[in-house]
């Protein structure tokens, strides 16, 4: 997210740095900021990439609260309208499992998938954001689309709610064979210490491993607090210990039972949330 609102404040910055004039010739202000907004983020994608390679175990995006709890944090000014844009970043189709298959992505296959697929830019105005033909981009938007479409099988969202709400209650009470239950035989468990906060380096696979994980964990953290909320548009669970956020978990469900995890315990991810902060 930092990084997010970096590429927006420099690409603002170089708008204001014009003269009046310049200014004043450019017909379409907001086609330039996307232009120059997407060029920044090229070079922010080929630095931040180098970075996950040093960085201490798993590597997942930021999760976002719904704007409710955004506000209450202090991320957004509850007194203003709505930004669409903040719609389109919490709805479904932008979740977690969206997110992570982004990182698999070229950093031109990111900006063409982005632009046409959430924001329905066409190929022409593409092409002069990347530097390359509309062919060529509609070509990488096709590559990053075929990723998404391998990494996350077709689903919908009914029951998933109810599912995250058993998967919370089989983990307060620490029943292992209802969590096997609700975990699909070949699910994944991600976590994000960063480094910072213990947790496993490596995902854990399985869902008898993830179950019994879970249980222990459940064990070693009494006056853990585990609230139902929305993660990125859909259902999630916070856990919180003396009133402050410490593990965000996302889900993907599929035929009624979780194929993925996704849980951040970095304390500089859960900012949005009012966690702690080291």
């Amino acid at each position: 997210m930092t990084e997010a609102k970096d590429a927006v404040q420099a690409a603002y910055a170089r708008w204001y740095g014009l003269p009046r004039s310049r200014r004043e010739e450019i017909l379409s202000p907001g086609a330039w900021l996307t232009t120059v907004t997407s060029r920044i983020c090229l070079d922010l994608l080929g630095s931040a990439r180098a970075r996950r390679e040093r960085y201490v175990g798993a590597w997942l995006p930021e999760p976002l609260p719904d704007r409710t709890e955004w506000d209450q944090a202090g991320c957004a000014d509850s007194t203003s309208p709505a930004d669409p844009a903040d719609q389109i970043v919490l709805d479904e189709s932008v979740g977690t499992a969206l997110l992570v298959v982004l990182e698999t992505m070229t950093p031109a296959e990111r900006v063409a998938f982005v632009l046409h697929d959430v924001f329905r830019y066409p190929y022409a105005e593409i092409a002069g954001i990347l530097g390359r033909t509309p062919a060529a981009c509609k070509q990488l938007a096709a590559s990053a689309r075929r990723r998404v479409s391998v990494a996350r099988p077709p689903a919908t969202a009914t029951g998933r709610a109810d599912v995250v709400r058993r998967v919370k209650e089989a983990w307060e009470s620490k029943d292992i064979t209802a969590l096997v239950g609700l975990l699909n035989p070949a699910a994944v468990m991600t976590a994000d210490g960063g480094g910072m906060i213990g947790t496993v380096l490596r995902p854990v696979e399985g869902g008898a491993r993830i179950a019994q994980y879970m249980a222990a964990i459940a064990h070693k953290a009494p006056g853990l607090e585990l609230l139902e909320r929305s993660v990125n548009g859909v259902p999630g669970l916070v856990a919180r210990r003396a009133g402050a956020v410490v593990t965000v978990a996302s889900f993907d469900v599929f035929d009624g039972r979780v194929t993925r995890i996704w849980v951040v315990r970095n304390p500089e991810k859960l900012r949005p949330w009012g966690g702690r902060t080291g």
